[in-house]
């Protein structure tokens, strides 16, 4: 009984500091203002929020296309967090709204991503469309057809799925959401060893071995040519507008050892 007894108590002084032990979550965007984030617009520089295609309102970052006058002419944007990370959780919830502009393309429609491990913001092509990084693509469903969502696409960038993948998009595992609804999304990535993609709590993709190489690259060439096959191993964070209006929130990251 004694012998019990001393086991129970070894076991609550050993929990007695789990609870000091939370999980330390950074919030990237506060609601109010873009302020710790750079906009980077094909066609304008970095830094020039371009028809405020990006805008902060009831706490959320919105993709907002008002002043677009329904014309997109492929003016693809990104968003980037300020500082770099290599090792982290990212989460954040999304949902696409109102109707997609009339130019834009019609792999776009109820199409954007976070593009992770992304080249500095500062230094990417005044025409570049995408960023070098790894793209996990969002796509929401057109209320008929299946299209699932948490995909990984890869703009001058490989990855290893059991074998090196080279094709530019592969299909994650998730369900489709169709409609306005608020999806949550989660992102684990372990440097250049293994990255996965979480929806709503399940795990829909994972790989290994991010790194530089393959096509889809319009600037700067010959650079990222040199540095194919290298590991990918960290950048920034940026979310994507693609011609639809989509819209973000509760947007946080936890690093990780």
């Amino acid at each position: 009984m004694k012998q019990k007894l001393l086991v129970v108590l070894l076991l609550i002084i050993t929990c007695s500091g789990c609870s000091d032990k939370k999980e330390k979550w950074i919030k990237l965007f506060n609601g109010k203002d873009l302020d710790d984030w750079i906009v980077k617009i094909k066609g304008y520089p970095a830094g020039e929020n371009y028809n405020n295609t990006f805008i902060a309102e009831d706490g959320v970052l919105k993709v907002n296309y008002e002043k677009y006058q329904d014309s997109f002419h492929n003016t693809f944007g990104h968003i980037y967090y300020k500082n770099p990370f290599s090792n982290y959780k990212f989460r954040m919830d999304y949902r696409f709204t109102g109707e997609q502009l009339s130019d834009g393309a019609n792999w776009a429609n109820r199409n954007s991503g976070i593009m992770i491990h992304c080249e500095d913001p500062m230094k990417i092509g005044l025409d570049q469309n995408f960023p070098v990084s790894i793209e996990v693509q969002l796509l929401g469903g057109n209320g008929i057809d299946e299209r699932e969502t948490a995909n990984l696409c890869t703009p001058g960038t490989n990855v290893v799925i059991d074998s090196l993948r080279t094709e530019h998009c592969i299909k994650s595992s998730s369900e489709t959401y169709h409609g306005e609804e608020w999806v949550h999304i989660e992102i684990e990535v372990r440097n250049d060893s293994i990255i996965k993609h979480f929806i709503n709590g399940v795990e829909v993709m994972r790989y290994h071995k991010p790194q530089y190489g393959g096509g889809n690259i319009d600037y700067n060439e010959d650079y990222w040519k040199s540095m194919e096959g290298k590991p990918l191993k960290s950048g920034y964070i940026s979310l994507q507008s693609e011609s639809h209006p989509v819209e973000f929130k509760n947007i946080e990251l936890l690093e990780l050892n």
